[in-house]
């Protein structure tokens, strides 16, 4: 009989685990809580268990020891490592803690133990639902120094995570966190300025494996939505190294000493300060994508192997020592010898007609997976968390230019073309043109001030101009865009390109308005023109 594997999760970012798993000679039991979960027929069985379910999983798990000669219970990208410890700990497993998982789950607890050992991450004040009132007095509303950053305890993908820039803006934003929280909890932390960095590494016998650095891309403030990432990172060594030593130092307060770990984390004018750190694999395409790519080290198949209590011969094999200091840990990390960069496409509000362009998306020289998350009939928005995006591109190049390149490029082919006559798309194009600094959502093409003075002007002054149905929008650019062909939208088309990929694409639009098209055009991108065309 062979040696079988638990697997917590039949989603995308599950399919790296369940493969390996299989590369490994292991029979795959795959527990998820939607029967048709988009890996299910990966697996060589699958139970419908919600991973929430503690006990349940864990029930799953010894059944599966007296039957099937279970070895490990496994997770990446989900929510629920401490319940995979949980399982596999009662069957004496190899695994961090239950209680160093639950740590690592809980951001509450995971601020305490970090303030606890003195690792450099925010101040934080904790909110219970039950007492917001008797929290969150006047006076300490008063008192606070804004910006700040909500978030949810017990959630990730940015869900419910949000600056918070004034006093007005704090008790929507709270009740915003509190949604997304499974325990009614959220915390109100500072807001820590400064570029955002993802690692992962692994943890076993004292030594602590960086198994891959990625620089992430966040945008669209308020919220904390990542467009992407783009591995390795440029950062100078120091700075590399003192970013890692802290990581290892957090992971070592939350007690994890056997498997994946993961960690947000910001250089900042102070230094290295942990946004937060999972005891798992990451998700965003990281450990199961970019960094296998990037390196040739298949990463979640040596997470596998620890999780089996087996020494991961691959990872050694390729590691290298850090000089790294008073970590807690023996610290190695892993080189890249290309580049891997990831890219998300996004939409504005409304219903999906057609996903166009994925085929020559797939074609750019470099381009290596397109995840579609989006299709025709499915309601999609201007996303403010990591799970409302439409999709995602992952490139791969020998070089850091070559592979942001190619992400970008496949991602401009791609167009999420919308249902007419949908009022969260009339809604979001009729909205008044977001020009302060840092409103949301933000215009496609975000023009400069003056730019953008001149161009309502030009507008306003040509309000009844018609463009003629055969006629090429080209033709009838604003004079005030001129200097402005450059500027890029959110899925990277600049504004040059926009037209032409509007002219090929729409021969025949019907007479437009002038001035509705090209206030659509700036506010949706090429959406916006589409959606206003015949």
């Amino acid at each position: 009989m062979k040696d079988s594997i638990l697997i917590l999760g039949a989603g995308v970012m599950q399919r790296p685990a369940i493969l390996a798993a299989k590369k490994l000679g292991l029979e795959t039991y795959v527990i998820d809580g939607n029967p048709d979960a988009p890996c299910v027929q990966d697996a060589d069985h699958f139970a419908k268990i919600d991973l929430k379910d503690r006990d349940g999983i864990a029930e799953c798990a010894r059944g599966l020891s007296e039957r099937m000669n279970l070895k490990a219970v496994f997770t990446a990208g989900t929510d629920f490592s401490a319940n995979a410890a949980y399982a596999a700990c009662q069957l004496g497993f190899a695994s961090h803690s239950y209680e160093a998982c639950v740590n690592a789950s809980d951001k509450a607890l995971m601020r305490q133990c970090f303030r606890n050992a003195r690792v450099p991450s925010p101040h934080f004040m904790l909110l219970e639902k039950k007492y917001i009132k008797n929290t969150l007095t006047s006076s300490v509303v008063q008192s606070l120094k804004f910006p700040y950053v909500v978030k949810p305890v017990d959630n990730m993908g940015a869900r419910g995570c949000r600056m918070v820039r004034t006093s007005d803006e704090l008790f929507a934003a709270v009740d915003d966190a509190l949604k997304f929280s499974r325990s009614g909890r959220a915390l109100l932390e500072e807001y820590m300025d400064g570029p955002e960095y993802s690692i992962d590494a692994l943890i076993y016998d004292g030594t602590f494996t960086v198994t891959g650095f990625a620089d992430r891309h966040i945008t669209f403030e308020p919220y904390f939505v990542e467009l992407g990432h783009t591995m390795p990172t440029q950062i100078p060594y120091r700075q590399y190294a003192d970013l890692i030593k802290t990581f290892a130092l957090g992971a070592k307060s939350l007690g994890l000493s056997r498997g994946a770990a993961k960690a947000d984390i910001k250089w900042t004018k102070n230094g290295p300060v942990i946004g937060e750190i999972a005891a798992r694999l990451s998700g965003g395409y990281m450990s199961g994508w970019t960094f296998p790519y990037a390196s040739d080290l298949n990463l979640t198949e040596q997470a596998i192997e620890i999780a089996l209590g087996r020494r991961p011969a691959g990872l050694e094999a390729v590691r290298f020592p850090l000089e790294i200091d008073d970590a807690g840990f023996k610290i190695f990390a892993c080189k890249c010898e290309r580049t891997s960069a990831e890219r998300a496409w996004i939409s504005m509000p409304g219903r999906v007609k057609e996903v166009m362009g994925l085929d020559e998306a797939a074609k750019v020289p470099g381009s290596r997976d397109i995840f579609c998350r989006a299709k025709a009939g499915d309601r999609v928005v201007f996303p403010r968390n990591n799970v409302e995006k439409c999709g995602n591109v992952v490139a791969v190049a020998a070089t850091r230019e070559a592979a942001v390149k190619a992400a970008e490029e496949s991602v401009k082919r791609i167009v999420v073309a919308l249902e007419k006559g949908n009022p969260e798309t009339d809604d979001f194009l009729r909205m008044k043109r977001a020009k302060e600094e840092g409103a949301f959502p933000p215009e496609a093409f975000q023009l400069p001030k003056d730019v953008s003075r001149a161009f309502d002007f030009e507008l306003d002054c040509e309000s009844e101009r018609k463009i003629s149905e055969f006629d090429l929008i080209a033709n009838n650019v604003p004079s005030s865009l001129s200097n402005c062909m450059d500027i890029k939208d959110w899925n990277h088309l600049t504004l040059a390109e926009t037209i032409e990929k509007y002219d090929k694409m729409s021969l025949n639009h019907g007479e437009l308005n002038y001035k509705k098209f090209w206030l659509a055009l700036i506010r949706g991108g090429i959406q916006g023109a589409l959606y206003v065309s015949k």
